[in-house]
């Protein structure tokens, strides 16, 4: 009798020890998004839009929890900006449309700050989630500026969520609203707030929301340092994974970690890693939620899946890729107010034109563009400008031949910029051009001018003509410029507190809807 109960005993014991070590393997499935801008409908062929995006989210978080796994739902920022019916409303269906849906953090991205920072804090207050950044800090206090980091408590796991946000914000965004606000480099932000996370907090996994671009190799050019130099700066450990935003694109590559030329919509995908971190992003515009699935073992995260699942995306025949994924109804009739409410603001053409302009950033970041010269000809006539400028990152997209809406001028122009003009002194003249005249193309900074002939000669700026008329260094031209490039914007000289500078009350796209109302028919031939 003794040995048949020590033969039990050493069984439920033998049984307790495989219990234990069952109950040591935990999961984690990971949703994400990035790059928003906006997007909170769906296009006009029925693609993307946040109510089938929770339709989507929903599935993957029931199946996911059903499995025994935690779930945790994350964006990589950049939430504001790209659609006028969202940015009319200063994109609060969006951030109360995340909220709905469910998202858990979010990191602050550099589109974030395209409005003043009283709009910021809107959003901040619409949101169910916190919106993160370690690396923006108050020049006056030297402490960061908004929310660095949150530890959230999903099933059996703990994970700390870090955000960053890319540095090239102190350039891109607008400095009047930034200029009290330093981005210090994302590693030397992450690193000792990630080493006394874990010392407090014991996470079970560390994650950060970046908007900082995926540049594979860490070959970033001429934007500022992404994901890849991140997570090779750090200590091994320090991060198990980067969900990111920023480049707008999905991260896939091949075997032998090469960007994977073959994804598209609807086929597999496997993540970047470095330094022992996987990097994630998801394209753009809600296109697709990304979903990795994660086995944890004791401190050994192991990713056993990945995918990117395209959101009602059509292939080139106008055919869904997968099946149709129903919108949300709650969710749907939430929205449409806003919808709605936009689409009257925008409703009726104000003019035409009778060819394509192409305000692609293919184009307007790499030559002149024809868009470019109809918006300098509305801006010098609207400060009776002798010619004007601006940098080809303020031009956001195309405008097709035909009838032109208030829609499609503020899709061109979303961000609100007021029409500026500074009188140049010849020599005054010469020097400024010298500098914004040298950005090199493939950069936001890549000046588009109309109504001056000038070239620029070892690094000097020499300038033939203006509109028309053969420059006279002793004379005094009116130039036309956005606030955003006076104020700083993408590496411009300041000129706000220059002699003979002046804002005006007029946005941009007001001014350039004037001018096509006022000339329409607009023959592109002639600008």
């Amino acid at each position: 009798m003794r040995i048949i109960i020590s033969l039990f005993l050493l069984s439920f014991l033998a049984g307790c020890q495989l219990l234990t070590a069952s109950n040591n393997v935990r999961y984690l499935t990971v949703l994400h998004t990035n790059d928003n801008h906006g997007r909170f409908w769906h296009n006009e062929s029925g693609e993307y839009g946040m109510a089938a995006r929770k339709t989507l989210i929903d599935q993957l978080r029931n199946e996911a929890e059903k499995s025994g796994h935690s779930v945790v739902l994350l964006s990589g920022g950049d939430i504001n900006t790209g659609v006028p019916e969202s940015d009319l409303q200063i994109a609060e269906p969006d951030f109360k449309g995340m909220s709905i849906i469910g998202y858990d953090a979010m990191a602050i991205g550099n589109h974030e700050f395209d409005n003043p920072l009283s709009v910021l804090d809107k959003q901040i207050a619409w949101s169910n989630f916190p919106l993160l950044s370690a690396n923006i800090i108050d020049k006056k206090t030297q402490q960061p500026a908004y929310q660095t980091y949150t530890v959230i408590n999903k099933g059996q796991l703990k994970i700390a969520v870090v955000g960053l946000t890319t540095v090239d914000t102190a350039k891109i965004a607008n400095p009047q609203y930034i200029g009290h606000l330093d981005f210090i480099t994302p590693a030397k932000a992450t690193q000792p707030l990630v080493d006394m996370i874990k010392t407090k907090y014991q996470p079970d996994v560390v994650v950060a929301v970046t908007h900082m671009g995926h540049y594979h190799d860490a070959n970033h050019g001429i934007n500022a340092p992404g994901d890849v130099t991140l997570a090779r700066s750090l200590k091994p450990n320090t991060l198990d994974m980067i969900i990111g935003g920023h480049s707008q694109e999905p991260i896939c590559v091949d075997k032998n970690g090469e960007p994977d030329a073959t994804f598209s919509a609807g086929k597999a995908c496997w993540p970047d890693k470095q330094n022992g971190t996987w990097i994630m992003q998801a394209h753009e515009w809600g296109k697709y939620v990304g979903k990795a699935v994660f086995k944890i073992e004791e401190s050994r995260k192991t990713l056993i899946s990945y995918e990117l699942v395209p959101v009602n995306l059509k292939n080139e025949q106008g055919d869904f890729i997968a099946d149709e994924i129903k919108k949300d109804k709650s969710l749907y009739e939430f929205l449409l107010p806003y919808q709605q409410k936009g689409a009257e603001k925008l409703a009726g053409a104000v003019g035409s034109i009778n060819a394509f302009l192409d305000g692609s950033r293919d184009l307007v970041r790499f030559e002149q563009s024809k868009l470019a010269d109809l918006i300098i000809n509305a801006q010098t006539e609207a400060v009776g400008a002798d010619f004007g400028i601006i940098s080809g990152g303020g031009i956001r997209a195309s405008m097709n031949a035909g009838d032109v809406n208030y829609k499609d001028i503020l899709t061109v122009h979303p961000f609100k910029n007021r029409v500026a003009y500074i009188d140049w002194q010849g020599p005054e003249l010469i020097e400024y051009l010298s500098i914004v005249g040298s950005f090199p193309p493939d950069a936001g900074a890549y000046l588009q001018y109309h109504k001056i002939d000038f070239s620029i000669v070892n690094s000097k700026a020499v300038i033939k003509s203006i509109n028309g008329k053969k420059f006279d260094i002793n004379a005094t031209y009116r130039m036309s410029i956005n606030s955003y490039n006076a104020a700083g914007g993408d590496g411009y000289p300041i000129l706000t507190e220059k002699k003979g500078f002046q804002n005006t009350d007029s946005t941009d796209a007001q001014v350039l809807r004037a001018y096509i109302e006022k000339y329409s028919p607009i023959d592109v031939n002639t600008l």
